[in-house]
């Protein structure tokens, strides 16, 4: 199957990206954008781009008839969703087929089936991957109760159509059960239209490690290592490594295989993450979700791989079989991502819109930045805040971790706040440097700081 003109229904630097990597395999480019975006970089680089809508996503870039609208009229052949907005709706896929465009991502059962999280854990727990003690779907408080006894607090309440962080609430004792159920059940209602929400055993001292797969349609699966994204804000990843540091070989080897044997199991193709929960105390790991899309942070297993996952979904897409086997797979250094986000860490990450009036990012050997800004740039305040992805590749994680600190200290933004300063703290926090990282440390480095700067201005 022959694609010659992509409609890359996104924005951002992920819009950007997809563009280059069409580009560079001799495919055509047009944006789908929305108002706010018509005059933004990746609308510079495209060949072409469509408006989609006013700012608002809800308008735009999360309505499906628009965007495939847009790919019918200007002649494109499939549709690339990138990362957020629509990558794991199942509507747009199911759309796509029905309008005779390719989807570049996996089938839509896959996505539906892996985006309900419930559905998920069941399919993982009947593959044999092992699943925190938890339930299946509660009604109401009194089923929540029930479980949460039956487990033990603390428990976590999640959205069965959950993401993002949204419908997620730890309850450590019982007196807080109903208030968090009730919230978390409200939630979920008005970011997903589903209010089903389970429960599971939550892991105070837990880290987040991920699985990177590539599947094809001719029933080969692979995976590429593993990603450490621990460091997380409100359930949201602010820095990615690869290889997860301070894992045990074995056990790392047992994650990698588990996150394969899901994705073969399911028969999925196209990129996703196996997505884990990884018990720092007791030295285990428990399934969590799986992403059936490309990630931010895809780019560090690009890094450690040589692979361009983004032009591997095109050849997917294309129909073609993976041009890798398992075998073949080389890991090679150690590589990290900072995502810098348009924020202010004091302010609980509060976001930070407004124009950009100094941009000068760091070069050299092995530095990486995917961005969509530039100076002059208006960040507009509709949307994630994250304005550009740092990345460095060292041939360890001691070189990593310092080729990261030097490239932070060069990276000069004005006119917004952004996470550049708490990102430097990050990288010389005597935790992070020894690889003893968790889900609760950013928390932790952010009224460190504070109390660092207290007593620096402090007579």
């Amino acid at each position: 199957m022959e694609l010659k003109r992509v409609l890359v229904a996104n924005r951002g630097e992920i819009a950007l990206r997809v563009i280059r990597a069409c580009q560079q395999m001799g495919i055509e480019t047009v944006l789908a954008a929305s108002v706010a975006d018509r005059d933004s970089l990746p609308s510079r680089v495209a060949d072409r781009t469509v408006c989609i809508g006013p700012a608002p996503a809800a308008q735009s870039y999360l309505d499906v008839r628009a965007i495939v609208a847009a790919a019918k009229g200007t002649g494109a052949d499939a549709v690339h969703p990138g990362y957020g907005f629509l990558s794991e709706s199942p509507e747009l896929a199911e759309t796509c087929a029905a309008e005779g465009l390719v989807f570049i991502g996996p089938r839509p059962e896959h996505i539906r089936d892996m985006g309900n999280k419930l559905k998920a854990r069941e399919s993982a727990k009947a593959f044999g991957l092992p699943v925190l003690p938890g339930s299946e779907k509660v009604h109401t408080y009194q089923d929540a109760a029930a479980v949460a006894q039956q487990i033990g607090f603390p428990v976590m309440l999640k959205a069965a159509a959950g993401g993002g962080g949204r419908g997620m609430k730890i309850v450590l004792q019982p007196d807080q059960l109903q208030r968090m159920f009730e919230s978390a059940s409200a939630e979920a209602r008005a970011a997903f239209g589903d209010n089903t929400l389970y429960l599971e055993r939550y892991i105070a001292n837990a880290r987040h490690v991920e699985v990177q797969v590539l599947g094809d349609a001719h029933g080969n699966v692979i995976h590429l290592g593993e990603r450490d994204c621990s460091l997380q804000r409100r359930h949201q990843k602010l820095v990615e490594e690869s290889p997860a540091p301070a894992i045990a070989e074995s056990l790392r080897a047992e994650i990698c295989n588990a996150g394969q044997t899901l994705a073969l199991s399911i028969g999925y193709e196209s990129a996703g993450t196996v997505e884990f929960i990884f018990d720092e105390d007791a030295k285990k790991f428990y399934f969590l979700e799986m992403n059936t899309r490309i990630q931010v942070e895809h780019t560090v297993t690009e890094m450690v791989s040589g692979i361009d996952l983004v032009q591997e979904q095109l050849r997917v897409a294309r129909g073609e079989p993976l041009r890798h086997r398992q075998q073949d797979i080389m890991l090679r250094g150690h590589a990290i991502e900072c995502r810098i986000n348009a924020e202010v860490p004091a302010e609980g990450f509060r976001p930070s819109p407004g124009s950009i009036t100094e941009w000068a990012p760091p070069q050299g050997p092995n530095i990486r930045l995917d961005s969509h800004c530039y100076e002059g740039y208006a960040v507009p305040p509709y949307y994630d805040s994250m304005i550009g992805k740092l990345i460095v590749y060292g041939c360890d994680r001691a070189e990593a971790l310092a080729r990261m600190s030097q490239a932070l200290a060069r990276f000069k933004v004005s006119g917004i706040a952004t996470t550049l300063e708490f990102l430097r703290y990050v990288m010389v926090h005597p935790d992070f440097v020894h690889g003893r990282v968790s889900t609760t440390l950013v928390d932790r480095m952010v009224n460190e700081l504070a109390e660092v700067r207290k007593a620096v201005l402090t007579p």
